[in-house]
């Protein structure tokens, strides 16, 4: 039997590094992709980067995708938020980028498989493949690959699946990788700073307008809304006796909407733009747990179809759904599927 052939998307940092280095142990024949996404995201570890692949002896491909990076991430993060909603840049990148346009290359040039860091689990089963949280609960990732399907799982390695942050960066350490240092990578690539309102107000033409509560009485102004996000307490500019959240973003009036922390609870949301891992959408409705956003808590929910979309009514109300994220429907340790929240209801 021939040798089986992987190729790893490599950022540079320590999870590929050592995702690489246990494809290699295990026999693969293994080689590095990394992705050229533009002159301001130009990896420092990619020096690292280079020496790492030389230590493990593994070619390295470098992948020019600067400009649908920009198409495809970058002006579709910025857009969402001059329509007053919530992007995930994160899933758009794998959706379209890694587990599109990188996976295709890759298979194109030979490679059995693709490989990534990721911290989750696919698991071949009679009935198809599935995609499950990691071992390592706290550093799962399968919340931003909720758009695989089939196809792509069939051709998806994740080493990490059974491992701890710490081990991984222990097995570094003992392999003595230059990646081994390195810290995790920061929530949005392409923003250094992590200020995304001052990116988005390069990108986007801000228009100053008003701020109001539930009952539409004027509290405030604000100076455009990609400047702000549902859920946002500070910086409102606001004077009020009890603490004041972004209750809804409202593009069409140009209006934020705020209110006390009771208003900002909700227990139904609806939610279009689905995927389904499985390939097969539910018909019937069923119990599911969800998650509103990468960081929050998988809460009880029931799962409701319909006509081109999802209707997700929770036990407990939840707090700061925002149009524009993805949720993620879950059972016990299985990811279903999800889809892209477009409206919040009491």
């Amino acid at each position: 039997m021939s040798q089986k052939r992987v190729a790893v998307a490599m950022s540079g940092g320590v999870d590929s590094s050592v995702a690489a280095a246990l494809l290699k142990q295990a026999g693969y024949e293994v080689s590095g992709i990394h992705m050229r996404l533009g002159a301001d995201m130009m990896s420092n570890n990619l020096a690292d980067l280079e020496r790492t692949c030389q230590l493990l002896e593994i070619p390295l491909y470098k992948l020019d995708l600067e400009r649908e990076f920009k198409q495809l991430v970058i002006d579709y993060f910025c857009q969402e938020y001059g329509r007053g909603r919530t992007p995930n840049p994160c899933v758009a990148c794998n959706q379209y980028i890694k587990f599109d346009i990188v996976l295709e290359r890759a298979l194109e040039t030979g490679a059995d498989y693709l490989a990534t860091g990721h911290y989750a689990w696919v698991e071949a089963t009679p009935e198809g493949y599935k995609l499950k949280k990691a071992v390592d609960i706290t550093k799962d990732q399968s919340y931003f690959l909720y758009t695989l399907g089939q196809e792509q799982l069939r051709h998806l390695v994740l080493p990490l699946n059974d491992l701890t942050k710490e081990r991984v960066k222990n097995i570094a350490r003992e392999l003595d990788l230059p990646t081994s240092g390195h810290h995790d990578s920061q929530d949005v690539c392409f923003i250094p700073d992590n200020d995304y309102r001052a990116f988005v107000a390069e990108h986007v033409s801000l228009k100053a307008g008003e701020i109001v509560d539930i009952n539409g009485k004027i509290l405030g102004k604000h100076g455009g809304l990609a400047g702000y996000t549902i859920g946002q307490r500070q910086g409102l500019g606001l004077v009020s006796d009890e603490p004041l959240y972004v209750l809804k973003i409202d593009a069409e009036s140009n209006k934020i909407v705020v209110g006390n922390r009771e208003q900002a609870l909700h227990n139904v949301l609806v939610a279009h733009q689905l995927s389904w891992v499985s390939g097969k959408s539910p018909q019937e409705p069923m119990e599911i747990t969800a998650k509103i956003r990468y960081k929050a808590p998988e809460a009880a929910a029931e799962l409701y179809p319909t006509n081109g979309g999802v209707e997700v009514r929770f036990v407990e109300p939840q707090s700061a759904m925002a149009p524009g994220q993805s949720v993620v429907f879950y059972q016990g340790d299985e990811v279903l599927g999800g889809g892209i929240i477009d409206a919040v209801l009491y």
